[in-house]
């Protein structure tokens, strides 16, 4: 008989890229919908990196993002893998949760509805 070759796989590589799984993506796109209806947001952007994935969104285009909503997996024991980052670039929110990260635009969402 032939003889067999191993694969030369030394351990698990990393990913060349970082993404949203569905149920991440519809629940943000989910709130994003919601902050058009309600007149606050316009447009977004999303960035895939080795690292990390960064969905941003932004009242007007030619602005920076209002919020940035970061995915970064490996962060995920110790911080938290979600992060809500301000347009000043600072970070309102971490967790494990996107649901708990969410929270602070949901709550900014629902006074803008009820005005």
């Amino acid at each position: 008989m032939g003889t067999v070759t191993p694969l030369p796989f030394a351990g698990r590589t990393a990913p060349l890229q970082t993404g949203f799984e569905r149920p991440e993506l519809l629940r943000i796109l989910d709130l994003y919908g919601r902050m058009v209806a309600a007149g606050h947001w316009r447009d977004y952007a999303m960035d895939f990196h080795r690292d990390a994935a960064i969905f941003s969104a932004f009242r007007r285009a030619a602005e920076r993002p209002e919020y940035r909503i970061e995915k970064r997996p490996a962060l995920r024991n110790r911080q938290g893998m979600w992060a809500l980052v301000s347009e000043a670039g600072a970070i309102l929110k971490r967790g494990d949760e996107l649901s708990n990260v969410l929270a602070p635009v949901e709550r900014k969402l629902m006074k803008l509805v009820a005005d």
